[in-house]
This record gives C-alpha cells, sequence and structure tokens, in this order.
C-alpha cells in the first residue's frame, strides 16, 4: 500500500524571500507546497488541482488576500485558508469578512515557523482522515 499524498498548500506572497522559505519549509515536512506572487495566477492553477491550503498575505497589489480567500473557498470549498498580517487595522477586514460567514485563521508576521507547520499539520491530519 502506498503512502497517503501530502496536503497541497498554495502559498501567495508577494515578497519571493517570504514564499519561497516557506515552501521549502513545507516540503522539508512532507507536504506539497507551490508559491505564487500574484493572486489571481493561484487562483487559475487552483482550477487543475484544488488545494487543502490556502497560506496568503492579506495586503497584496492585485487582489487582497481577503478577496483571493473568499474567491479560493468559492472554487475549492474544502480549501482551509491562513492569513498573514503586518497591520493590525487588517483584523477588521477579517473580522467583517468573518461577519459574512468566512472562517480565516489570521497570523501576524513575524510568526514562528512551527505555528505554521501546526496549522498546516491540522489540515494535512484533517485530508488524511477524510
Amino acid at each position: 500500500m502506498s503512502p497517503k499524498p501530502a496536503s497541497r498548500i498554495v502559498i501567495v506572497n508577494e515578497q519571493h524571500v517570504i514564499g519561497s522559505t516557506l515552501v521549502a519549509l513545507l516540503q522539508m515536512k512532507g507536504f506539497s507546497a507551490r508559491y505564487f506572487t500574484h493572486a489571481l495566477e493561484a487562483l487559475t492553477a487552483a482550477r487543475s488541482e484544488a488545494p487543502d491550503l490556502l497560506i496568503s498575505d492579506v495586503m497584496m497589489p492585485d487582489l487582497s488576500g481577503i478577496d483571493l480567500a473568499i474567491r479560493m473557498k468559492e472554487q475549492c470549498p474544502t480549501c482551509e485558508v491562513l492569513l498573514f498580517s503586518g497591520h493590525a487595522s487588517n483584523v477588521a477586514l477579517l473580522r467583517i469578512a468573518n461577519e459574512r460567514g468566512h472562517n480565516f485563521h489570521l497570523l501576524f508576521r513575524q510568526v514562528h515557523p512551527n505555528d505554521v507547520l501546526s496549522v498546516a499539520g491540522k489540515q494535512k491530519a484533517c485530508s488524511v482522515a477524510g
């Protein structure tokens, strides 16, 4: 019997060093991770292979992380969402999304890698169990 595949994770961040570091970290822990600098590219890629987890910055130029998360959930309803923010003001935007029925996780930068792995690990356990 072959092992279960790792969770598919999509990372969206306009800063290459952040995205590539997260991909490397997640791949070392057995996850299948892809990185995009533009939200619309991630949505297009998700049409052919739906992710289990979206990790995105909140503030991006072409589409906010919250708008990306909403569109990703419409396209891939089982995809979990983890948003990053360096600004406390984004909490209000997240609160509005939550009031509209969207349940997204939010971590503030400078997040420890173990926090990311913890959220991804919970998603991986759900994917394997499901």
